[in-house]
């Protein structure tokens, strides 16, 4: 054991091992701060450079941008409000708050402190738990799984603002657009009404920017400030160390969270980051300031989401098993250069395993340190006026966009989605809550029907499922008792708006909450045309959606003026009053006009005219400024397709007549 464990640290202080490692910090962080595109994408740009190189070298390259990825991805997270891939989500509903505030350099250095300390924890914890794995995950069945994934959705009830009923709501919207697709039991497609794009399902990508990233660039495209407006921003980075100092024990049980979390085949990175960020809520006193800037928001996540990297290893270099979607790409990887995952990782490979191990730790170090130094010119984004960087953020949401199934239907969903997502913050939907369960939904039925299928209905009353269906019920329990809410206090109708008659203010309230009961009865509709493993969880949540948002709509027409189901940030913002803020569909407008765009002449002939119009119409900038703006969007995605080998949308000018790239 002492021998392997000497192989394994003389492995990982080899220089050629170190200058691969950086190598792959370097490409991570850059795919890092991109928007959406995430582990998989940056594991995937990886495959071809491997080819040839030895295993130690291959696997730090890989683990290097493993590593960084979570910390990289908080830049957009924070600076734009732009969830930089699926682990960074919950950092986003604290982490933006703050850099609005001007503490975006506090909010920089307690996330990067926080991710160090859950990567470093989890890769000791895991150095350990490499013998006793084995049995752990194995005791986990589908019935166990499944409860899992209840528990996911119990953080609903922390993330459901003051109505709890819009919470629920919003839970039941991701659901169904979850189960769009292939039903896991039968494999018949559901709610896709013989559209293809809709065959595969909606990809995360899309749902996440549209529903997170669309609303924030609408509402600060509204008016002409920047970010973090004139506060200081230099200062708070060793206010955030002081913050984390005071909050350790908090960081040391969210990346405990991460590690169990990474351990268990089919959660992955997508929830860990909401389960921690409602473990946050529910064992805080003071919960007030969730979602409006509360650093403990930010801790939680990102101790989680690193400590999971090292989680989701084992079960990939052990059994063959991925623990998430970037851990199925460096199962690939591993294969092409001769590593079989299974029981030699524990036996004649060894050494190869801890090398990976403490790579992973190395790497989070040595991550973080980067991402600090870099952090000054990285935040200086947020001095920025947002009208010149709402047309990039817009360019760069939708080239990611595209690259989830490589359709100019992605830019489609993408707008679609983006409707839905300014709606839900306009009337106080809760947007964690529908991505959790467009999340979760895949992964709570494959186990539902799992479960059954081996166990019969008898699987309720396994141990396990026993425990884990307690600790949802106090999850539910805790959760009401400190709800999340990113709008503060309600402010009554007439107070801000005294000419607005009740029922003509509450209209669009009502029409809203009539789509969603309207996209419920369709989902019904679809689920009785199939077999009854195809239609038992579709039908279910649309029962649910359906007497939950009759409620809501009983409370928005007959509740008192007022209520919480009432809100409406048209009537009740800051910005009501003021005559120089633009309309709420403006931003829309825009992104509607890229799209349209890209439709007709494909994408760099589209951002071309796009960033134009923009700059000429609604910047009001010259000539000289707008070509100069243009060409450097134009030049920018050129050089990124160029490097990470993507394509652009094509468009029906495409079709017509045979262009050279980048044009084609």
């Amino acid at each position: 054991m002492i021998d392997t464990l000497f192989l394994a640290l003389t492995e990982l202080l080899r220089f050629e091992h170190l200058a691969y490692m950086f190598l792959g910090l370097f490409v991570g962080l850059m795919i890092g701060v991109l928007p959406a595109l995430g582990g998989i994408a940056g594991l995937s740009l990886m495959i071809p450079f491997i080819y040839g190189m030895d295993q130690v070298s291959a696997l730090a390259m890989l683990i290097g941008l493993l590593a960084i990825m979570p910390t990289g991805d908080t830049f957009s997270s924070i600076l734009l409000g732009i969830p930089g891939g699926s682990s960074s989500q919950a950092t986003v509903l604290d982490g933006f708050p703050l850099a609005k505030q001007g503490q975006a350099a506090r909010a920089l250095s307690t996330a990067f402190i926080s991710s160090m300390f859950g990567g470093v924890f989890g890769a000791v914890v895991l150095t350990g738990f490499v013998f006793i794995a084995r049995p752990v995950i194995l005791a986990f069945g589908s019935a166990e799984l499944f409860m899992l994934a209840l528990l996911g959705l119990s953080m609903v009830a922390v993330l459901s603002g003051r109505s709890l009923v819009k919470g629920i709501g919003a839970c039941c919207i991701g659901l169904v657009i979850g189960s769009i697709g292939a039903a896991p039991a039968t494999g018949e497609f559901r709610m896709v009404f013989d559209i293809e794009y809709l065959y595969d399902g909606i990809p995360l990508v899309v749902v996440g920017m549209g529903v997170f990233a669309i609303p924030e660039i609408v509402d600060l495209m509204r008016s002409n400030q920047s970010i973090a407006g004139e506060m200081p921003l230099g200062k708070g980075w060793t206010r955030g160390i002081r913050d984390w100092t005071r909050n350790w024990f908090l960081s040391l049980r969210c990346a405990a969270v991460g590690c169990t979390v990474g351990v268990i085949p089919g959660l992955g990175g997508s929830v860990v980051d909401w389960i921690a960020y409602g473990h946050a809520v529910q064992t805080s006193k003071d919960t007030s300031n969730f979602g409006k800037g509360d650093i403990r928001g930010v801790i939680a996540p990102e101790s989680a989401n690193n400590a999971m990297s090292g989680g989701a290893m084992l079960p990939t270099i052990l059994f063959g098993i991925p623990g998430s979607g970037a851990m199925a790409v460096f199962l690939g990887c591993m294969v092409l250069i001769g590593i079989e995952p299974g029981p030699s990782m524990v036996t004649t490979d060894l050494h190869l395993t801890y090398t990976m191990i403490w790579s992973l730790a190395l790497a989070n170090i040595f991550g973080a340190i980067a991402c600090v130094a870099l952090a000054r010119p990285i935040a200086g984004l947020t001095k920025v006026p947002f009208q010149y960087m709402a047309p990039f953020l817009m360019v760069m949401i939708a080239f990611a966009a595209f690259q989830s199934t490589r359709s100019v239907n992605d830019l489609i969903a993408l707008l679609a989605l983006g409707v839905v997502g300014v709606l839900m913050k306009r009337f106080g939907w809760s947007r964690p809550a529908l991505l959790i369960g467009y999340v979760l939904a895949p992964q709570a039925e494959t186990f539902l029907y799992q479960a059954v299928q081996f166990n019969g209905w008898s699987f309720l009353g396994r141990t396990g499922v026993i425990i884990i269906g307690a600790l949802t019920l106090a999850s539910i329990f805790f959760g009401l008792r400190n709800r999340v809410d990113e709008h503060g206090k309600v402010v009554p109708v007439e107070d801000n708006a005294p000419d607005v008659p009740q029922f003509k203010a509450h209209l669009p309230q009502i029409g809203f909450a009539a789509a969603v009961l309207a996209l419920m009865g369709l989902a019904l509709f679809d689920a009785m045309q199939h077999d009854f493993l195809g239609k038992v969880f579709p039908l279910s949540v649309a029962v649910v959606g359906l007497v939950i948002v009759s409620v809501l709509l009983w409370e928005l027409w007959f509740g008192k003026v007022g209520h919480h189901s009432h809100f409406d940030a048209e009537l009740t913002g800051d910005h009501v009053g003021k005559p120089e803020v633009k309309g709420l569909w403006s931003g829309l407008i825009w992104l509607s006009v890229l799209v349209g765009l890209s439709a007709l002449v494909g994408f760099v002939l589209g951002v071309a005219a796009f960033f134009l119009a923009f700059m000429r119409l609604r910047v009001g900038a010259s000539w000289l400024k707008s070509l100069h703006m243009t060409a450097w969007a134009v030049g920018g995605i050129i050089l990124a397709a160029w490097m990470l080998s993507l394509n652009f949308p094509s468009g029906l000018l495409q079709s017509l007549i045979d262009l050279p790239w980048p044009l084609r």
